[in-house]
């Protein structure tokens, strides 16, 4: 292949990567229950190695993880992680409330802002409440990705 032809490749569509950390951590049974805060910070340098990563989304087509965000609530709002702001690589966000509030709010507004969005959860009533235009899978996929099984 050419250097021509390389250049031509896409890369994938720049997508950002919003994680319900309860339902992904949740989902591996590796005694998460004992240290939801432990568990959280697991999962969180997982995700820090998928940034600008072009992967397969869900469907099988080339995505580009430009950044993640990852919703925690609850003990899980313990996990010790680097401090973040709007816009950081892997944003950290810790819901004071309802983490299904909070992922939707922060779905619709970078939805507004123009981001192409991947959401990764198997609750289906959070599912049920986004946009239209928002992909969405279940940590299934999220899982394979990081080798947590």
């Amino acid at each position: 292949m050419s250097e021509a032809d390389s250049a031509a490749e896409p890369e994938g569509a720049n997508t950002l990567l919003v994680v319900d950390m309860a339902n992904v951590v949740g989902s591996v049974p590796d005694g998460w229950w004992r240290d939801r805060a432990r568990a959280a910070e697991r999962l969180l340098s997982g995700l820090a190695g998928l940034v600008a990563r072009t992967v397969p989304d869900p469907e099988a087509i080339p995505v580009r993880i430009a950044g993640i965000v990852a919703v925690l609530e609850g003990r899980a709002n313990l996990a010790k992680g680097p401090p973040s702001r709007a816009g950081d690589a892997l944003e950290i966000v810790r819901a004071t409330g309802s983490g299904d509030d909070a992922v939707v709010q922060l779905v619709e507004a970078r939805v507004a802002a123009g981001d192409r969005v991947l959401v990764v959860s198997a609750d289906q009533g959070l599912r049920a409440r986004l946009p239209e235009v928002v992909a969405s899978t279940g940590p299934r996929w999220l899982n394979n990705l990081l080798g947590r099984g």
